[in-house]
């Protein structure tokens, strides 16, 4: 709508304070010096993200009830879409007092972003590194606009346009995708991007029968929005590569890769139609050559001399600068994400190298990423979110590299259905020394294993499989993560590790379970 007539004397009503959007824009409106009046229907101690408004005690919130004087004094409303779309008496009502009614693009369209904003995707990796970039943001002095939504990880629907007109020095956003034309972009435009980050591209969040090529294009979205802008890229996948150059990007591009003998081999799916042999670093990412030029190149930032436990490097800069890093957490994969972020807080935040090295060392992880939980009957308990084959594959495979007998609890349903969930299986076997199924799909993929005769020594089913099926992203039920943990406890091994979205969701309840 044309909105006219505001000034600082101005009065906004928010419907809904204790939602998602409700929540965002009251905010949004209050730090740029508004009056905001708010209300929702819920009690206060029912307010699911009342402590996100706890440093604005100028905010007028009515809980429960709505006084007449609401009304009276508005001069713009607010009100969640599902009131106006249900036409509820609440609406009615603000459309008998005349009140003008902002939507969410009015409120984006009112306000931009007025600091850098740094839009991360990818298909693994996008939270590790969103998080520890923010780490080494706020090491520099620098406050990154945050949601502060408790429980939601800020990476769908309104939440990162909305949060990139929050105060602060610099906005540093996960930016998904649920894989198809166009949802990237709604996402990433409205943010007003000036920097991307591409950590990977890999087909594990594909559903079935869906297009690995096509689902890397909407990756490539980020990629169109960021024209004449800048472009930070994981040189060592040749997704990325094959995707710039069908793109024709033309921008400030920045690339960093890894030096790491491997001995795997592995192939990926190349823009020509072809499938490329990689000599595969972490899964789908490591050198490569395609006839049709898509081909390894000696990357801008180059990391080299890994330590054997995977926490340790050495980062060649394009100035030729050789840096010594330690991160307090492991892999090879977080040394890519933790690459990823120290060019953009060097190079994009004017972050110095000294104050970069201090914070990543005292970055000590994502919860569910790797996280150790407890420890019982003599072994290490760990969840970790890995829900894909290539995260399974990352995840294990470092782990096999700190210890020496490991179950792996299986607790996702896979979003490619019961091939991805087959294939997450064959992933798991490839570096578990036992696996226990934990969930409805990973217990038929494993028992259809055993019939044909597979991985007859690392399987291990419970005696009963709770019943339960996939709820949304969710792949297994509490009863059923809390038989396979138990399972899994009477097997004589060094660590435990709990995968998959229900492990990290019920994390709290198997660590009262050992």
């Amino acid at each position: 709508m044309e909105i006219t007539s505001i000034t600082k004397d101005t009065v906004f009503g928010v419907i809904g304070v204790c939602g998602i959007n409700g929540n965002l824009i009251a905010r949004i409106l209050m730090d740029h010096g508004f009056k905001v009046q708010a209300n929702d229907m819920v009690n206060e101690d029912k307010c699911r993200f009342k402590n996100a408004l706890d440093d604005y005690p100028d905010m007028d919130i009515y809980y429960g009830q709505i006084p007449e004087t609401f009304f009276t004094t508005t001069d713009y409303m607010i009100l969640p879409t599902a009131l106006i779309k249900s036409n509820s008496k609440l609406y009615q009502k603000v459309i008998g007092y005349n009140i003008p009614i902002l939507t969410v693009k009015d409120i984006l369209e009112m306000f931009e972003p007025v600091h850098p904003v740094i839009c991360i995707t990818g298909t693994n990796g996008k939270t590790t590194t969103t998080n520890l970039l923010k780490h080494i943001a706020y090491s520099g002095n620098l406050k990154p606009c945050e949601h502060n939504l408790e429980g939601m990880q800020g990476n769908a629907a309104d939440i990162p346009s909305l949060q990139s007109r929050l105060n602060g020095d610099v906005n540093i956003l996960e930016t998904g995708t649920f894989g198809y034309a166009g949802s990237l972009t709604r996402l990433a435009k409205p943010c007003k991007p000036d920097v991307g980050l591409i950590t990977n591209i890999t087909p594990d969040h594909l559903s079935e029968n869906s297009d690995f090529l096509n689902y890397a294009r909407v990756k490539g979205e980020l990629v169109e929005l960021l024209n004449n802008k800048t472009l930070i890229i994981n040189n060592d996948d040749p997704t990325i590569k094959g995707l710039l150059n069908e793109l024709k990007y033309d921008g400030d591009l920045i690339s960093f890769g890894i030096d790491f003998k491997s001995t795997n081999t592995a192939s990926k799916k190349c823009f020509c139609g072809k499938d490329i042999e990689l000599k595969e670093v972490i899964a789908g990412v490591g050198k490569y050559n395609c006839d049709c030029g898509v081909e390894y190149s000696m990357p801008d930032y180059l990391v080299y001399n890994i330590n054997d436990a995977h926490n340790e490097f050495i980062l060649k800069t394009p100035d030729n600068e050789e840096i010594f890093f330690k991160l307090s957490i492991t892999g090879i994969h977080n040394i890519y994400n933790a690459t990823g972020a120290i060019i953009i807080a060097h190079e994009i935040l004017n972050i110095s190298y000294d104050t970069i090295k201090k914070a990543i060392l005292s970055f000590t992880g994502v919860s569910g990423r790797m996280e150790l939980i407890g420890e019982s009957h003599d072994k290490k308990i760990m969840v970790d979110y890995a829900h894909n084959p290539a995260g399974i594959t990352t995840v294990m495979k470092e782990l096999k590299n700190s210890y020496k007998t490991i179950i792996n609890v299986i607790t996702t349903s896979s979003e490619s259905g019961l091939n991805g969930d087959k294939q997450i299986l064959d992933c798991s076997a490839e570096y578990a020394d036992y696996i226990v199924p934990a969930s409805h799909n990973s217990y038929i993929c494993a028992k259809n294993a055993l019939d044909d005769g597979l991985y007859m020594n690392k399987i291990i089913l419970p005696e009963n499989m709770p019943e339960g099926g996939k709820d949304g992203t969710l792949g297994a039920t509490k009863n059923q993560v809390l038989c396979g943990f138990k399972k899994a406890l009477s097997i004589d091994a060094d660590l435990v590790v709990c995968t998959g979205e229900a492990a990290f969701k019920y994390k709290d309840i198997i660590k009262n379970n050992e």
